[in-house]
């Protein structure tokens, strides 16, 4: 296994690496096309707007390498934002375009009765518990969110997993072939999201 860890500039990089590390694995930074060379696995950690992680992306010239290693099926792991982009948009940011490769659009939580952003604890329901991404784990395990947007997927075959606050359910994971990505944090979410990293990198 050779696991790269996407840096556009923006996201939270040390508490996903520490968590690997303490998986036995040491990401290699990736900054630039040739980077790609020689991985099996990438993992895609989020913070920031949508807008401005993608005006990152293009500047480092990163989108279409992105593209095509999902495209082939390659082993990805999105985080937060690292999963909204894979998205064609967000109401975050009018008029920038996401990677596009799966269907669906983020919204914002419109729900008057909670705090936003959704931030904390929260369980989410899984749509296969058997898949290879989920072992080891509860029927409804709780992770951890801080976020403001999410993703509405239009293929509901890609949800794997989706979770309520509020008057809204929205979708908190997707799954599809060797791309998993999650709206929640497993790198802040304790041994259940250890177990989900370890799950991604050896299945």
């Amino acid at each position: 296994m050779k696991l790269g860890m996407i840096d556009y500039g923006r996201g939270n990089l040390r508490s996903v690496m520490n968590a690997c590390r303490a998986l036995g694995h040491e990401p290699q930074i990736v900054t630039k096309r040739a980077d790609f060379e020689e991985l099996t696995h990438i993992i895609f950690p989020g913070q920031g707007a949508f807008g401005d992680c993608m005006e990152s992306l293009a500047r480092l010239d990163l989108i279409d390498p992105l593209r095509q290693w999902i495209e082939e099926d390659r082993p990805y792991l999105g985080i937060c934002v690292g999963f909204q982009l894979l998205f064609c948009s967000s109401e975050e940011s009018p008029g920038v375009a996401g990677l596009g490769v799966i269907s669906g659009d983020c919204k914002r939580f419109i729900s008057s009765n909670v705090k936003i952003p959704h931030m904390g604890w929260n369980n989410v329901q899984l749509s296969n518990s058997q898949s290879r991404y989920w072992q080891e784990l509860t029927e409804d395990p709780y992770f951890y969110f801080v976020h403001s947007f999410y993703p509405i997927a239009e293929n509901e075959s890609d949800v794997a997993a989706t979770c309520h606050y509020g008057d809204e359910r929205f979708c908190a994971a997707i799954e599809r072939g060797n791309l998993l990505a999650t709206q929640f944090h497993p790198e802040k979410s304790q041994h259940r999201g250890l177990q989900l990293l370890e799950n991604f990198l050896e299945a």
